[in-house]
């Protein structure tokens, strides 16, 4: 089926070019900025299914911070413009467009290496704590700290740049919450249900200690591969209860094979703790962990792991000599 919008031009400025994501929120199209001389951005517009007052206030409410927070970090996606389409009255933002592979594309085809998840987890915590550091509200004196309230691989896109090489950049702020003193608390759950922490999957008021739990599973996802839980079935019941009651698996036990050291175990196993007041209580903290990390586990380290996993793959056969001879082995190039 066509799409009407495609070879449109929004606010006299904006070239639709291609749709490249919908999901329920509305659809992303990549676009050509005409007033900067064909400038390549992307344009997210609310879906006309949702045009309610509450919706259009969340929608200008995930613009705003994505504006504001990416202003402040290299790692959450750069909102730059803000409209509302003249013809059917649906508003959209502009954003920088951004080519590269999710997360959980990367996660899919191995588990990360540990200095390559050292890498980039430090920069999804950089993009984080941006965001739980808050940005600037009208009528506010001090800045109020955003809770992202969906953190997991698909919401995280991995690009390249000539400075940083590999980019993790977070998505998708459109079910954030502001933590403002006078908020309600949230009678429904919002959020996907594999990377809930157990106050959310309870509707409760969230702080910080609500992303570092959904981290957490995302730590284990790259090291591993896998989940950290499993639910019996897809469904909200099998998923509350597992995360209430159902303790994460070892890493060791998910892969024999995989060798990640015990103190970075230790940090992920205590992102995952049930109740928040365990687990650790900012970014700030597991950023100066991670810091410690990668100066003992840094590139040497996987460099030893790379080697060492070759020189058990390859094959040894005997060199031939005569009887009296000792056998010596060399290792097929």
């Amino acid at each position: 089926m066509s799409d009407s919008n495609l070879g449109r031009k929004i606010a006299n400025r904006y070239e639709l070019k291609e749709l490249i994501g919908q999901g329920a929120m509305g659809k992303v199209y990549r676009a050509e900025d005409t007033l900067l001389g064909g400038v390549v951005v992307a344009v997210k517009f609310l879906s006309q299914t949702l045009l309610t007052a509450k919706m259009r206030d969340r929608f200008v409410q995930e613009a705003t911070t994505c504006a504001q927070l990416g202003q402040k970090s290299n790692h959450v996606v750069r909102v730059t413009d803000y409209g509302v389409r003249k013809d059917d009255d649906v508003p959209f933002y502009v954003m920088e467009y951004l080519q590269g592979d999710s997360l959980s594309a990367l996660i899919g085809q191995k588990a990360l290496p540990v200095s390559r998840f050292l890498r980039l987890i430090r920069q999804i915590c950089q993009g984080l704590k941006s965001a739980h550091e808050g940005i600037r509200i009208r009528g506010y004196d001090q800045p109020i700290p955003i809770i992202h309230r969906d953190i997991k691989p698909s919401n995280i896109l991995i690009t390249q740049d000539a400075t940083f090489g590999e980019l993790a950049k977070i998505l998708d702020f459109g079910i954030a919450k502001l933590m403002q003193e006078d908020s309600e608390q949230t009678s429904s759950f919002m959020g996907t249900l594999a990377y809930a922490s157990p106050e959310q999957m309870e509707g409760k008021e969230l702080d910080n200690r609500s992303d570092i739990y959904s981290l957490g599973i995302v730590m284990y996802q790259m090291l591993s591969g896998r989940l950290p839980l499993r639910a019996a079935s897809h469904t909200f019941g099998g998923w509350y209860k597992v995360h209430h009651t159902q303790k994460p698996l070892p890493l060791a036990d998910s892969d024999p094979y995989l060798n990640v050291p015990d103190i970075l175990e230790k940090l992920v196993m205590r992102c995952l703790e049930k109740q928040p007041g365990d687990r650790p209580q900012s970014i700030v903290g597991i950023l100066q962990e991670l810091d410690r990390l990668e100066q003992i586990y840094g590139p040497g380290f996987n460099l030893g792991q790379r080697i060492g996993k070759t020189l058990e793959e390859v094959p040894l056969r005997k060199k031939p000599s005569k009887k009296t001879d000792p056998i010596i082995l060399i290792l097929d190039k």
